[in-house]
């Protein structure tokens, strides 16, 4: 019975990899007792407060709830996988291994131990080994692939950092973008009120012969574009608040109502350029993970450098053999046998496969350098840009903010002359328009203030 175990434990493992159900790709995964959701499962948002939504409460919603970076988390979870898989290649390794084997002669179980000793044949034999194999020396090739799996680990948590920075930049430009919508929304809807009491004005003054009909007709074709565009930003609005919505990870839309200043609280000091370069280069995750990766990339040449060295290793076994079929000679059917020794592995000819394999890591590598090189620049980029949009969003906003006030006492003025009859109604509807388009630019360029503020953190790293 005991000579046939090997052969049931051979035909176990092959029924067993047959009858391994395959992996759901659309089911939750669990790893470490960490579960995904999985893509058919409707996730339920955590932590959304109730009552207006401020933007440390909307940043806070997304971090802990969009998918993106989410999915970052779980990259990070396999480089870390992998990591541990790279550090595990150093360690022994032990395992069992089983065979049968049929002969055309038959053959003895076991090698003799001294000169005519008797022994037993069989042209079927089973075996089986506890095997334990100790690498001494591969040229490096483990330790570097070691460095390079820890610099790969490095470099995703950097990308774990970027997209934590990308998603409070978007979430930070599109609340401030539904706070101004709001404002632009009431400064319509103000100029729609304002039109409409300015026609029924106009409808007294031509009772009383004062004003003509024309004035009344051309008041109400303002009217009706003030309420088209009326129409307009309410629809740009919802989709603001969609895009919201799927920035904090909501699958389905929900109306949410918000909370927050547009004016600028204090005035921002802006740093030097040299000095922000300074702050993104050692800041942005993107940076340093490019150059984390172009770091492991060169560790992976050395990897592959050393297909041209031997390696050495101490390997040893202990098992059993069985007669499976008839038998010859004299002794048990079963012989116990064991092993020790190195093993020493020298390259000779292996197709090109070693040359080609440096070839391909020496190209990653160069790769890898022109890529740090195009985000060298793009962060460059990046930081004057936003230095500029900061510097101009808030000159723009100052020079507007006195133009609200002179154009509400033009309106004033226009309107009190027409209706003294000393003035004519174009010159108050475009007065009126003038207010409305100054207040709805003001309230804009307040967004973009707070926008480039936010853009400006995103490019030094800043989260």
């Amino acid at each position: 019975m005991m000579k046939m175990l090997p052969l049931f434990l051979i035909v176990g493992l092959l029924c067993g990899c047959t009858s391994i159900r395959p992996t759901d790709p659309f089911a939750s995964v669990n790893v470490r007792g960490i579960s995904s959701l999985g893509v058919d499962v409707v996730h339920k948002p955590q932590g959304i407060p109730k009552g207006p939504l401020t933007l440390q409460q909307a940043i806070e919603t997304a971090l802990a709830n969009n998918p993106e970076v989410a999915a970052r988390g779980w990259d990070r979870s396999a480089a870390q996988a992998r990591q541990d898989q790279a550090f595990g290649a150093r360690l022994p390794q032990v395992g069992i291994v089983a065979g049968y084997a049929h002969t055309l002669d038959e053959q003895r179980l076991i090698s003799a131990s001294k000169d005519g000793e008797s022994g037993l044949f069989s042209r079927d034999t089973i075996s089986s080994d506890l095997v334990v194999s100790i690498p001494l020396y591969t040229g490096g090739r483990l330790v570097n692939q070691v460095k390079a799996a820890d610099l790969r680990s490095l470099a995703a948590e950097h990308h774990l950092s970027r997209s934590r920075e990308e998603l409070i930049f978007n979430v930070s430009s599109v609340f401030n973008s539904i706070l101004a919508q709001k404002h632009v929304i009431g400064s319509l809807e103000f100029s729609r009120k304002t039109l409409t009491e300015h026609v029924s004005r106009i409808d007294a003054l031509i009772a009383a012969q004062k004003a003509a009909k024309v004035d009344r007709m051309r008041t109400e074709v303002r009217l009706a574009d003030v309420e088209q565009q009326l129409v307009r930003e309410k629809n740009l609005q919802s989709i603001q608040h969609r895009a919201l919505s799927n920035l904090l990870g909501l699958r389905n839309f929900k109306e949410i109502s918000f909370q927050g200043e547009l004016e600028m609280q204090e005035t921002m000091v802006l740093p030097e350029l040299e000095a922000a370069l300074s702050t993104a280069w050692e800041g942005r995750g993107d940076y340093l993970a490019a150059r984390s990766s172009l770091e492991a990339q060169a560790k992976n040449v050395d990897a592959a450098k050393s297909g041209h060295l031997p390696a050495l290793s101490v390997q040893g076994a202990y098992g059993g053999r069985w007669a499976a079929g008839p038998a010859t000679g004299t002794g048990h059917g079963q012989e116990d046998t064991g092993r020790i020794g190195l093993v020493l592995e020298v390259p000779i000819f292996k197709g090109g496969q070693v040359d080609a394999d440096i070839r391909k890591q020496r190209a990653d590598l160069a790769a890898a350098q022109e890529r740090l090189r195009l985000l060298d620049l793009q962060v460059r980029l990046e930081v004057e840009t936003a230095l500029l949009n900061v510097e101009s969003s808030g000159e723009r906003a100052a020079a507007i903010r006195k133009s609200i006030a002179q154009a509400k006492e033009s309106l004033r003025i226009e309107q009190q002359k027409y209706n003294l009859g000393k003035g004519a109604i174009v010159d108050v509807l475009d007065a009126q328009a003038a207010l409305l388009d100054s207040e709805t630019t003001y309230y804009r360029v307040l967004a973009e203030c707070h926008t480039a503020v936010a853009q400006l953190k995103s490019a030094m790293g800043a989260e």
